[in-house]
């Protein structure tokens, strides 16, 4: 076999792994909504600020829930952005490089 075929029977044997985890991180998301409500944010412990959202989807098909975060400290940018100004304007503290 060459190394993609490899690759590709190695990842589909995690396929089912990355199933379950997708269905924990799709009800994890819906129990944090819950929580702090659609739109409603929250930080974690290394100043991380994250926003729960309903992404647009038109033409093709979305999950029905998602979120955006600030970069982390560690990050140049994040690649669900929140902007860090629409963070400390909901009144959190965002850690600066």
């Amino acid at each position: 076999m060459t190394e993609n075929q490899k690759k590709l029977v190695s990842l589909e044997k995690r396929k089912e792994e990355f199933k379950l985890f997708q269905e924990e991180f799709a009800q994890t998301l819906e129990a944090v909504k819950a929580e702090v409500g659609l739109n409603g944010m929250f930080q974690d412990d290394e100043g991380t600020v994250y926003k729960i959202v309903e992404p647009d989807g038109k033409y093709i098909y979305f999950d029905k829930l998602s979120y955006l975060r600030t970069r982390r400290i560690t990050e140049d940018r994040s690649p669900l952005p929140l902007a860090i100004k629409e963070a400390e304007a909901a009144g959190y503290n965002v850690p600066k490089k």
